[in-house]
């Protein structure tokens, strides 16, 4: 947990240009913006931003582009699709630093929007290089983050701009993925059960970690699992196992007996000959995968035996999906799990974006308490690391 920060609505921001980081790394296709989802949980700080008088200059990135300007990933289908969410126009200019960017913004008036190209067409963003986080700087006078999908990345736009504009408010999208975590984290109301997906244990072993000790129990699924039924010694055919991650599994297991926490594998599988769409497939109990089959899905029994645990609790974290969803043959285990979660009692969080898909993909996301906007940054979280992006805002009064 981190001490309070200080809330964009705390900042005296009339006529001042604010540097808001969101996070619009979004898909789109054919330049149109095909999942609004992180836009649209940026508008409640932007309403702030616009009604106290700030001249707002938006900074996100989108994808992968390492540095080089690449068309397909321009944020300029984001600003037709943020007007239309907003009812009014929002600016845009095709750099994200410069004289252009400086006229851009100088030319904004109290309540009105701007959008800078992505970050990420520089080099200096993800190396979080001073002389960049300088620049983008410049212009303006105001720092607030609102984007917590890259809260544990430590780039320019997160912690250098900050740091030279006198480090900064958290937005309120922000401030509610803190809330919520923390909530978890904190002070859970018991049972508390966990559910880790996903395709391998090195990814989540700080998770798994901190959850010995905050949960009850533990569901494990998805590519993982087969790495902890190999340290049990149960022969998993050609499901993915990380040899070495082994020995940290069986560590796992005996910190969970210690602990008294209850370590749920699957009993049952959904195998194929291949991870491809199309394959034939069969159900069998985790001790007998054939040597040439690959498991790809927790089974039906295993499905019962998560949706009664899920049904006890009065805390749910989720994270990771149970198999590989995206493909329909194996999607059957994440969806189930997803359902129950949505039916449960309890006060639920799901975090990472294939475990938010599935929830939606469900269709019982209006049924989870939070679904966080952040995996990795999420992840990192419950593991109890440091967010870079929130230790460097200013601690509230």
């Amino acid at each position: 947990m981190y001490p309070q920060k200080r809330s964009i609505r705390d900042l005296e921001l009339a006529g001042r240009a604010l540097f808001l980081r969101v996070d619009y790394n979004v898909p789109v296709q054919a330049g149109r913006v095909v999942d609004d989802t992180r836009i649209r949980a940026s508008i409640p700080t932007l309403r702030v931003a616009v009604e106290k008088g700030a001249r707002v200059v938006l900074a996100s990135h989108l994808g992968r582009p390492k540095g080089m300007r690449d068309p397909s990933l321009s944020l300029e289908p984001v600003s037709g699709c943020l007007s239309s969410l907003l009812g009014s126009s929002v600016r845009f200019v095709g750099d994200c630093l410069g004289p252009p960017v400086h006229r851009a913004v100088d030319s904004l008036g109290p309540g009105e929007i701007l959008l800078l190209e992505n970050l990420r067409f520089h080099s200096g963003e993800v190396e979080n290089d001073l002389d960049f986080a300088g620049q983008l700087a410049a212009p303006a006078e105001k720092y607030v983050n609102d984007a917590f999908g890259t809260a544990h990345r430590t780039h320019a736009s997160t912690v250098g701009v900050p740091a030279v504009l006198g480090r900064g408010a958290a937005g309120l999208l922000m401030e509610k993925e803190l809330g919520q975590l923390d909530r978890v984290l904190s002070d859970p109301r018991p049972p508390v059960v966990a559910i880790l997906g996903g395709a391998k244990v090195s990814g989540k072993i700080g998770v798994i970690e901190n959850f010995l000790s905050l949960t009850d129990t533990i569901l494990m699924g998805g590519g993982m699992a087969f790495t902890f039924l190999r340290a049990l010694g149960i022969d998993v055919g050609r499901s993915l196992v990380e040899e070495s991650c082994l020995e940290t599994a069986r560590k796992a297991l005996r910190d969970a007996d210690a602990c008294g926490t209850q370590l749920v594998l699957p009993e049952d599988v959904v195998v194929a000959r291949e991870c491809a769409p199309g394959q034939e497939t069969w159900t069998v109990p985790v001790g007998s995968i054939p040597s040439d089959r690959m498991g790809l899905d927790i089974g039906p029994r295993t499905r019962r035996r998560f949706g009664q645990e899920i049904e006890k609790a009065e805390t749910v974290i989720w994270n990771g999906p149970l198999g590989v969803f995206e493909m329909e043959e194996f999607a059957a285990g994440t969806l189930e799990v997803a359902r129950s979660v949505g039916a449960s009692r309890a006060f639920s969080v799901v975090g990472g974006g294939d475990s938010a898909a599935a929830v939606g993909r469900a269709r019982v996301r209006d049924s989870i308490d939070h679904v966080s906007t952040g995996g990795g940054a999420s992840l990192d979280y419950l593991a109890g690391k440091t967010l870079p992006g929130v230790a460097v805002l200013t601690e509230s009064n």
